[in-house]
C-alpha cells in the first residue's frame, strides 16, 4: 500500500506484506485523542456534580489508571492477531451475536461525534469570527469525513501533531492556572466524600473503556512480533497521560468556576479555555490546538462506524472484505447523524454528557470482560480467522455463554446506577454511590470465566481449514 494511498483494508485480516509502524506510535496517537477538549470537560464534570477538585483530580486519575489499563489490554491484541477489535468479537459472541454490542458501540460513535462537533464547531466559530454555530459544526463534519475516508496513516499522523499541540497547549494553560489564579480557592474547599470520588473514578474509566471496542483498529498494523508488552505500555501510557492531563485542566477550571474565578466554566467550556489563556493570539493557538484534538478523536469515531457497521452487514452476507466506497458511505453516514445531533444539541450539555459516560460504563464492561477473558485466560489468542467470516464455521451464529453473560452483565448494575433518571435502590442504600461498574465486572468474571472454560473447544495449533485457507490466502489463515 503505497503512503499516499486511501486505505485499502476494512474488516480483513492485515497481511505480513502490509504490518509497518512501531509501538511508540500508538502513544502518540491515543495521548491527541486523549488530550482534547472533551475530556477537559469530562474532568470537569466530576467537579460539578460535587466533588472537590483536589479529590476530583486523584479520583479521575484511580479511573484513568483502572479503565486505561482495560483498554491497553484490547489494544495489544492488535499486531498478534491483525484483526479489528469488533471482528476477533465475533470469536467470543457468535458471528451473528456480535452485533449485540457492535449497535451499542454506533450508538456510542454518533454520541461522542456530535458532543466533539459541538465543542470543535465552537472553536471553529471563534477562530473565523462568527456567531453561526452551524457554520463550523459544519465545516469540522467535513474535515473529519475527509481524514476518515483516508484512513489509517492519516489518522496517525494528525495524533502526533495533535500530540505536539496537546503537550504545549496543555502545558501552557497549566502554568495560566498557577499564575493567574489563587488555586487555593479551587482544591481543598469541600471535605472528601465517597460518593463524589466513585463519580470521579468512574467518569474517567468510562472514558478510557468506550476506546476498547476501536483501539486494536489502530494497532493491527503493527507488525505481528511486536511485543504485546510494548504495545500494551505505549498504548497506556498514551491514552492515561493524555487523559488526565486534560482532565486536571477540567477539575481545576470547574473548581475556579465554582469559585467565581475566570468566568463560567458551565455557560461556555470552549471560550473560558480561550480566556483563561490570555486572549488574542494565545487563543487562537489554544483553539487550533482543540480542532486538532478534537478531529483526531472524531476520525477515530467515524472510522470506527465505518468498521462496526461492516462487521455488522458482514455478518449476514458472509463477506470478508468491502469496497473502498463502503468506507465513504459509512463515514458520511454517521458523520451527517453526528452533525444534525450536534445542530439540535441541547443546552443541557454537561448532565447529558455525564449520564452518556455513565451509560456507556454500563454496557461495555460486560463487553471489556468478556473479550479479554477469552483472549487471555481461555482461547490464549489461538483464534480461527477463517471461522471469524462464516456464520456456520467454528463460532457459529450464537454464542449463548458470552450473551448470556453480558446481558446478566448489564441488568445486574441496575439497582445499582445513578443517573438523572433513574437512581437504583441500593444505590440510595449506599448513599447515592454509584458503584455499578465495579458490580458489572465482577458479576460478568464470575459467570462467563468458569462457563467458557468448561465449554471451551481448544483451537490446535496445526488445524488448518485447507479448503479455506486456500481460498482466502494469508490474510485469514488461522493464528495459532
Amino acid at each position: 500500500m503505497a503512503a499516499s494511498a486511501i486505505e485499502i483494508r476494512s474488516i480483513d485480516r492485515v497481511p505480513a506484506s502490509e504490518r509497518h509502524g512501531r509501538p511508540r506510535d500508538q502513544f502518540t496517537l491515543w495521548f491527541g485523542a486523549n488530550a482534547q477538549i472533551t475530556a477537559i470537560v469530562d474532568g470537569a464534570l466530576a467537579v460539578v456534580f460535587g466533588a472537590d477538585a483536589f479529590w476530583a483530580i486523584v479520583g479521575l486519575l484511580v479511573g484513568n489508571l483502572l479503565g486505561g489499563a482495560v483498554m491497553a489490554l484490547h489494544s495489544a491484541q492488535g499486531p498478534k492477531l491483525g484483526l479489528p477489535q469488533m471482528i476477533s468479537s465475533r470469536a467470543q459472541f457468535g458471528v451473528l451475536g456480535a452485533v449485540i454490542p457492535l449497535v451499542f458501540v454506533i450508538l456510542m460513535y454518533v454520541g461522542f461525534a456530535a458532543t466533539g462537533t459541538v465543542l470543535s464547531g465552537e472553536a471553529i466559530n471563534l477562530i473565523i469570527g462568527t456567531d453561526n454555530r452551524s457554520i463550523g459544526i459544519l465545516i469540522f463534519g467535513a474535515a473529519t469525513a475527509v481524514l476518515a475516508i483516508l484512513g489509517y496513516r492519516y489518522i496517525h499522523a494528525l495524533g502526533r501533531v495533535a500530540t505536539v499541540l496537546g503537550l504545549l497547549g496543555f502545558a501552557y494553560l497549566t502554568v495560566s492556572i498557577f499564575t493567574r489564579y489563587d488555586v487555593s480557592h479551587a482544591v481543598f474547599v469541600k471535605p472528601f466524600e465517597l460518593s463524589t470520588f466513585l463519580v470521579a473514578v468512574s467518569v474517567a474509566a468510562g472514558w478510557q473503556l468506550t476506546f476498547g471496542p476501536y483501539v486494536a483498529d489502530y494497532s493491527r498494523y503493527l507488525p505481528q512480533q511486536t511485543s504485546e508488552r510494548r504495545t500494551f505500555w505505549c498504548t497506556f501510557a498514551g491514552s492515561t497521560i493524555g487523559a488526565q492531563c486534560a482532565m486536571t485542566i477540567g477539575a481545576l477550571a470547574g473548581g475556579l468556576s465554582s469559585a467565581g474565578l475566570g468566568g463560567s466554566f458551565l455557560a461556555n467550556q470552549v471560550g473560558y479555555m480561550g480566556n483563561l489563556a490570555g486572549g488574542g493570539l494565545l487563543a487562537f493557538a489554544v483553539y487550533v490546538m482543540i480542532v486538532t484534538g478534537k478531529l483526531t478523536v472524531n476520525c477515530l469515531n467515524a472510522y470506527g462506524s465505518f468498521m462496526c457497521s461492516v462487521t455488522i452487514s458482514t455478518a449476514f452476507t458472509r463477506r470478508s472484505s468491502v469496497k473502498p466506497s463502503a468506507r465513504v458511505f459509512a463515514v458520511l453516514a454517521v458523520i451527517a447523524v453526528s452533525v444534525v445531533v450536534a445542530l439540535a444539541a441541547s443546552a443541557d450539555f454537561l448532565n447529558l454528557f455525564k449520564n452518556f459516560i455513565l451509560l456507556l460504563l454500563m454496557v461495555f464492561t460486560p463487553w471489556s470482560v468478556i473479550n479479554l477473558i477469552d483472549y487471555y485466560k481461555i482461547s490464549r489468542d489461538r483464534i480461527d480467522v477463517a471461522a471469524l467470516y462464516n456464520p456456520d464455521g467454528r463460532y457459529g451464529r450464537w454464542n449463548k455463554v458470552a450473551l448470556t453473560s453480558y446481558a446478566v452483565g448489564i441488568l445486574v448494575q441496575i439497582p445499582f446506577l445513578s443517573q438523572s433518571l433513574y437512581t437504583g435502590p441500593i444505590t440510595k442504600l449506599l448513599g447515592g454511590m454509584d458503584i455499578s461498574w465495579i458490580v458489572g465486572i465482577a458479576v460478568t468474571a464470575a459467570i462467563y470465566y468458569p462457563w467458557a472454560k468448561a465449554t471451551h473447544r481448544p483451537f490446535p495449533a496445526d488445524a488448518v481449514d485447507r479448503e479455506t485457507d486456500a481460498r482466502r490466502g494469508e490474510e485469514h489463515a488461522p493464528i495459532a
